[in-house]
């Protein structure tokens, strides 16, 4: 009995030590323009991976255009996207991911199908998260923020939960 209590505990522990990896391994919720972007996808460490991160933000025909893209091509999903279509950002506001229509903030992923080609799955309305604005520097060209959001995986229709998110990236006008 008392190597079956063992044996419990050791796997108790050992699961619990690959979750708290997961979360731990994310970059630091910085605000200096770090060039990172990390969650957990379904509890397991997203992290870009790469010397350029997709940044901009922008004000384009009267309309205000905001995107933020991480990837780790060893991972799946391989990229990670937020972003406004027509709808201004500010600091300190928190955003409804919902569908990229006008006047929204969605969140979308690219996940591998093959090894040639993927398939993308963004919030909608069955679908959503929150995006929060951190930090929007204009001086310096810096946004950093918040997210989670959950997907349904384009292939098996199953909940893709990604949680603990968090950015800091430079961005262009």
């Amino acid at each position: 009995m008392k190597k079956v209590f063992f044996l419990f505990t050791f796997i108790l522990i050992m699961g619990c030590d690959k979750e708290n990896i997961g979360f731990e391994s994310l970059p630091p919720a910085t605000q200096t323009g770090a060039r990172t972007l990390g969650c957990l996808v379904d509890g397991k460490a997203f992290i870009h991976k790469g010397n350029v991160m997709n940044c901009y933000y922008q004000f384009i025909d009267g309309e205000h255009f905001f995107g933020i893209q991480g990837r780790n091509n060893d991972e799946n999903p391989i990229s990670i996207t937020l972003g406004t279509y027509n709808k201004a950002i500010v600091e300190g506001e928190t955003y409804q991911l919902l569908e990229s229509v006008p006047d929204n903030a969605w969140g979308g992923s690219l996940f591998e199908t093959t090894q040639t080609s993927g398939e993308v799955a963004n919030t909608n309305s069955e679908f959503s998260g929150e995006l929060t604005i951190t930090k929007l520097d204009f001086i310096n060209n810096i946004v950093s923020g918040t997210f989670w959001f959950d997907l349904a995986h384009p292939l098996t229709g199953e909940t893709v939960e990604i949680t603990q998110g968090r950015f800091d990236s430079i961005f262009t006008q």
